[in-house]
């Protein structure tokens, strides 16, 4: 079967429906497409709101964590003052006892009539005394009325000279008296005195520890009866390694951790000359400031102190949060000009909440420190309400401590 052509005028009928067709179409405004025009205003981008913190220098020493113990200054045994049976206790392990309060009482009755015998010598030389007075006054007028009989014929010279030396061993006698009155009573004193001390006393507030006799016992002067610990005057006592004894002076206010991570501040008293030959170290004693942490403390206890290694150097410090890592590089976002800029940054070690910067940033400059995760190089941002809030935490929290830190503190 052969194939023929269309006519000529049919092929030209075609051509022409399809032109018209074309020419309706880019007349008609519906389906006509509409080039976009070189003038069209491109939607304007969204600020970002972020936390920012501000990079300063601050003074920074390095400091080695050493283990230390809490030492009660006033702590041992309470010692009976004079010889008895114990008669009564009034306290027990674990009292608190404040300063005069009686813990113990010795049988008194014999020491009740010593004081009573003491008291009646007492009166029978004050007695003599009294007596002696009187003798010598009455040998002083028996010599006045022989001076007066000097110019008599019934006048012996004798009777004058003997007059005069009775008078004499009188007067000696009576001092003789005066001098037994003075020790019976320096005696009754005594007795006043043991009586007194047969009530065992608190020298100090504190807590008794350990009860070291029990009633009925017969203790000798000096024999322990109790032990106090004063917990309410506590200090800190720490075996500092001899090179690390640089950074430290009396008055240096050092940091330190309680075992229930609560830090407080701690300033050295004294640094005591001698040093331990076998491990090289010197005793050094702080005085705690605990502020307001409220610890309960015990002899014995454990605490972490800080000690610098050498003098303070200033550093510049940037917020742990304005770091990222990008490729494998530390970076901060600063803020400037309303807008983030990334920055490259070299840190060194870290101090508590901050790092120490080495190069990349300098004081003064402003970084992203909340909402620099979703952050573009040139992305519009914008402080938010608690930017100067953040920054006042921050500052606080770079004086705080991080215990787990084995660098340092900033000061």
């Amino acid at each position: 079967m052969r194939y023929s052509r269309p006519p000529l005028n049919f092929r030209m009928s075609v051509v022409a429906i399809l032109a018209v067709t074309a020419i309706a179409c880019f007349s008609d405004p519906v389906l006509a497409q509409v080039k976009p025009s070189a003038t069209t205003v491109p939607k304007k981008q969204r600020a970002t709101r972020v936390v920012i913190d501000t990079v300063r220098r601050e003074p920074m020493s390095e400091t080695v964590p050493i283990l230390g113990r809490f030492i009660a200054q006033k702590t041992g045994p309470v010692a009976a003052r004079v010889a008895g049976a114990v008669g009564e206790f009034r306290v027990a392990v674990g009292d608190h006892v404040n300063e005069g309060d009686v813990m113990a009482t010795l049988i008194k009755e014999r020491l009740v009539w010593q004081h009573n015998l003491q008291k009646a010598e007492v009166a029978h030389y004050t007695a003599q005394v009294r007596t002696k007075k009187r003798e010598v006054k009455l040998l002083t007028q028996e010599l006045d009325r022989l001076k007066t009989l000097r110019r008599s014929p019934a006048f012996s010279q004798a009777r004058l000279d003997d007059k005069v030396q009775q008078v004499s061993v009188a007067e000696s006698s009576m001092a003789e008296a005066d001098a037994r009155l003075l020790m019976a009573n320096a005696d009754l004193r005594l007795s006043a005195i043991n009586l007194h001390n047969a009530e065992i006393k608190a020298p100090y507030a504190g807590i008794i520890s350990r009860k070291h006799t029990e009633v009925g016992a017969y203790v000798g002067v000096g024999a322990p009866v109790v032990t106090i610990i004063d917990h309410q005057s506590m200090e800190i006592e720490a075996d500092i390694p001899a090179p690390r004894m640089a950074g430290l002076s009396p008055n240096t206010i050092v940091s330190a951790v309680l075992e229930n991570r609560s830090p407080i501040k701690a300033a050295v008293r004294a640094i005591i000359p001698e040093e331990n030959p076998r491990t090289r170290t010197r005793a050094v004693r702080f005085t705690p400031n605990f502020g307001a942490v409220n610890s309960t403390l015990a002899s014995n206890q454990s605490i972490t102190l800080l000690i610098p290694t050498g003098s303070a150097r200033a550093v510049v410090t940037v917020h742990k949060d304005a770091l990222l890592t990008k490729k494998g590089k530390r970076v901060v976002f600063l803020a400037k000009n309303g807008k983030a800029l990334i920055r490259h940054v070299s840190l060194g070690e870290a101090i508590g909440s901050r790092f120490s910067v080495i190069r990349g940033l300098e004081p003064g400059d402003m970084v992203v420190i909340r909402g620099n995760e979703r952050l573009r190089p040139g992305t519009p941002i914008t402080f938010g309400k608690k930017a100067s809030q953040a920054r006042t935490d921050r500052g606080k929290s770079a004086d705080r401590v991080d215990p787990s830190s084995k660098y340092g503190k900033v000061q």
